[in-house]
């Protein structure tokens, strides 16, 4: 399913979350969302998810407009941060969200563990959720959203808290199911990981979305022989050859250079193109 926002803002009185944000979520593909703090994603995320009515603007769905509570099933939330019934264990939540969503309760049970499996947390099925370490929650959390088979999946900072094994996993995870036709929303400030799994990209600042800006110039890490790993300069160059040409200077100069490489992904030049306030 296509969900498409157009023109949607949200105020909290008189401050202003949301100003103008429009952006389209296509079957099968992945959408970074990228801005800095107070930009106004998490409170985005909440409209599309159908937790938040918006102040103006609207969501189609198919192009259909859906109201909130018809959103709701057909979208798979995932916060920053997931809140547990900590006496519940993970089969117990999984089963009782099924359940909310229409789920019957043998296929719930069912669902509920072989998500338990795919996110490794199958040893802790029966056991309280307050053992669990904030990564696992996250994990917990990935789960829940998928519980009922969503066609739309928002996540919210998914990999925060997560070990480096389970945000590849997840990254994995993510584009199986883009490829199984979900569409996919992403927001999360690790950009370098974001920009290997994105198809799309939404900016947001000042509570607007816009195209990613396109970066004048690129970042290049320069290390001589003898400087440690992780050292050296950065250069900026407008174009790559522009980089090429200065290698080339420097080792006709008789300089050892061991390492001259990327610095940044196009992501993260795009990221520093943005005209936004450090928040």
């Amino acid at each position: 399913m296509t969900l498409v926002a157009r023109g949607l803002s949200r105020t909290f009185k008189q401050h202003v979350a949301v100003a103008d944000a429009t952006l389209t979520l296509t079957p099968g593909r992945i959408t970074g969302l990228v801005g800095p703090n107070g930009a106004g994603k998490t409170t985005l995320l909440l409209m599309l998810a159908g937790l938040l009515r918006p102040s103006s603007g609207g969501i189609e769905l198919d192009g259909a407009p859906i109201a909130p509570e018809a959103l709701r099933p057909r979208v798979g939330w995932m916060p920053d941060v997931f809140g547990t019934w900590d006496s519940l264990t993970p089969t117990e939540i999984l089963t009782t969200f099924a359940k909310l969503y229409g789920v019957p309760s043998g296929e719930a049970r069912t669902r509920a563990h072989a998500l338990l499996e795919r996110v490794h947390l199958s040893e802790f099925a029966d056991r309280p959720a307050q053992v669990l370490s904030r990564g696992q929650k996250q994990r917990l959390g990935f789960a829940r959203a998928m519980v009922h088979h969503p066609p739309v999946l928002l996540l919210d900072e998914p990999a925060s808290g997560m070990d480096p094994r389970s945000r590849f996993e997840l990254r994995d995870s993510l584009r199986a199911l883009a490829g199984s036709g979900v569409a996919v929303l992403v927001s999360s400030h690790i950009l370098s990981e974001l920009a290997e799994m994105v198809d799309d990209v939404v900016m947001m600042a000042r509570g607007r979305t816009e195209p990613p800006p396109e970066s004048t110039t690129s970042t290049w890490r320069i290390r001589l022989l003898g400087e440690p790993a992780g050292g050296g300069v950065l250069v900026s160059f407008a174009t790559e050859a522009e980089a090429a040409e200065h290698l080339q200077q420097v080792v006709a100069d008789g300089t050892d250079v061991v390492e001259f490489a990327r610095a940044t992904n196009a992501l993260e030049d795009s990221y520093f193109a943005l005209e936004a306030d450090r928040t």
